[in-house]
């Protein structure tokens, strides 16, 4: 791993993204239901090629800020810049076009579809065309489809599920449908693609060719990952940088070691100690 760099703003980057515009940047990001702070001066820099770790207890707010990134949220206060570009009033589907893309705790995969068929889904961002070649098969359309299953091929063969292309999404072991669904966020061509607890219901093998593939994406494709997991040694064993809330607050950003020996995330996850008597 690079040497993480601070900047300005406290967050940290690896120092081979120094000098380039973070892919992600948030500042003082906050969300409130009813009277509640779910979220609160939440304030991020990512690197254009950081693995990045947002952790906490449960109820921390962790999916919240991953549907405010991704605008299913409006902020109530707060910026966020997506490639140096504000996502200030734009769509899910706009903010998607802009270049980030996610996968959820619950897997959200169409299931009577086939697995080429999902990647495929992923990829219209960047197929073009129009509804009249969409029905008469001219201008294009014919080629535009050759290359988008071409292309969900080449995705699919760099997660060796090639050969799984025809089959149903749903019939697939829950591995591969994990799998599916960061295929299918890849196909957008993000700039940064956002993990909600991907490694959730693995077994260790599968966890640790998670990790694997997550280096692999960064390191293939050029992008920022962002991950919420559970998996600590996961988490350590990958991240980058590393912001921990609790109580929709961050509490302490850090490399991994420095995560580990910070007291307020071990009291965060383990609680006060009680002073001996």
């Amino acid at each position: 791993m690079d040497k993480m760099v601070p900047l300005p703003s406290g967050s940290i980057v690896p120092e081979r993204d120094l000098g380039k515009t973070p892919i992600l940047e948030t500042h003082h990001l906050g969300i409130d239901f009813g009277g509640l702070n779910a979220v609160d001066d939440f304030t991020i820099s990512v690197g254009r090629t950081e693995i990045s770790g947002l952790i906490g207890p449960n109820g921390a707010g962790k999916t919240t800020v991953f549907n405010l990134l991704t605008n299913v949220y409006h902020p109530t206060r707060g910026d966020i810049m997506l490639d140096g570009h504000s996502t200030a009033r734009k769509t899910s589907a706009q903010v998607s076009r802009m270049g980030i893309a996610r996968t959820f705790q619950n897997i959200r995969l169409f299931s009577n579809m086939s697995v080429i068929d999902n990647v495929k889904v992923g990829l219209h961002n960047s197929i073009n065309q129009n509804l009249l070649a969409a029905v008469t098969h001219i201008f294009g359309y014919r080629k535009s489809e050759k290359k988008s299953r071409d292309e969900a091929l080449e995705l699919l063969d760099f997660f060796n599920m090639a050969d799984m292309a025809n089959r149903q999404a749903g019939s697939l072991p829950y591995g591969a449908q994990r799998r599916l669904e960061i295929v299918r966020a890849l196909a957008t061509h993000p700039g940064i693609i956002l993990l909600d607890e991907p490694a959730a219901g693995m077994n260790p093998s599968e966890t640790s060719e998670l990790m694997e593939n997550i280096r692999r994406i960064r390191d293939t494709f050029k992008i920022a990952v962002m991950l919420i997991e559970h998996d600590m040694n996961l988490v350590m064993n990958i991240c980058e940088g590393i912001c921990v809330l609790d109580h929709g607050k961050v509490i302490a950003k850090g490399t991994p070691d420095e995560i580990k020996s910070n007291p307020k995330v071990i009291e965060a996850y383990l609680g006060k100690k009680k002073e001996d008597k």
